[in-house]
């Protein structure tokens, strides 16, 4: 069973990525560092 999610940052509360995930491989949440145009570096 797949999931659509948004990817949120921790540090500005942007959330600019969209991504899926099996619920059943992976019941925890992920971590994925991506890049923010906010901050200008990439982010957890």
């Amino acid at each position: 069973m797949r999931v659509n999610i948004t990817l949120e940052h921790k540090e500005s509360g942007e959330r600019l990525y969209l991504t899926s995930k099996n619920k059943r491989n992976t019941p925890d949440r992920l971590q994925l560092k991506k890049y923010s145009p906010k901050l200008r570096k990439h982010v957890v």
